[in-house]
Formats: structure tokens, C-alpha cells, sequence
């Protein structure tokens, strides 16, 4: 189960965000990917990215490149919880990494 909390705060002060983070969630409760690969077939632009702590985090595209959503996958356990949503400038700024 993904908490659907963080995407409805986000699209709240962001509404053309409601979309595409709704087909996000769908697509990503109905999945079963076993690792990064896997998911780069139905998100080919996502990225891994290392956290200064060493944790490594997934990189969505939202909304055509608008939005950036970023998840911990467990994938053994096939869990993923959303860190954080934001907009493209809030992620250039990556305090997000922190």
C-alpha cells in the first residue's frame, strides 16, 4: 500500500498535479517490480540516486517533466513510500537529499 497523503497535499496547492500523480499511484499499486530496471520499463525516466546517508531513492518525472516525486522502494517487499513531491525548481534545490 503507498500512502496516497503526500500526492493529495501536493496536488492541493498544485492542481494540474492531480493527474498525472493519480496515473503514478495506479501504476505503481498494480506493480511488481524487482528493481530499478524493471521500473525503468514503465518509467524510463526515473533515477536512483544516492543520499548523502547512503539511502538510495527513486527520481519520478511527473507531469511531463513539471513535478518530481521521490520514493524508497523496498523492493523485496514491493513498498514504496513517497518522500517527498515537488516541483522542478524545489527539486533543483536538493535540500530534498538531506
Amino acid at each position: 500500500m503507498i500512502s496516497l497523503k503526500p500526492l493529495r497535499d501536493f496536488w492541493q496547492r498544485h492542481p494540474d498535479a492531480e493527474e498525472p500523480l493519480r496515473l503514478w499511484y495506479k501504476a505503481a499499486i498494480n506493480a511488481t517490480w524487482s528493481g530499478l530496471h524493471d521500473l525503468r520499463r514503465t518509467y524510463s525516466g526515473a533515477d536512483g540516486v544516492r543520499t548523502p546517508r547512503g539511502d538510495i531513492l527513486t527520481v519520478f518525472n511527473i507531469g511531463g517533466n513539471k513535478y518530481r516525486l521521490i520514493a524508497r522502494i523496498r523492493y523485496e517487499y514491493q513498498l514504496i513510500n513517497v518522500r517527498a513531491v515537488m516541483t522542478h525548481k524545489e527539486y533543483d534545490g536538493a535540500k530534498w537529499k538531506e
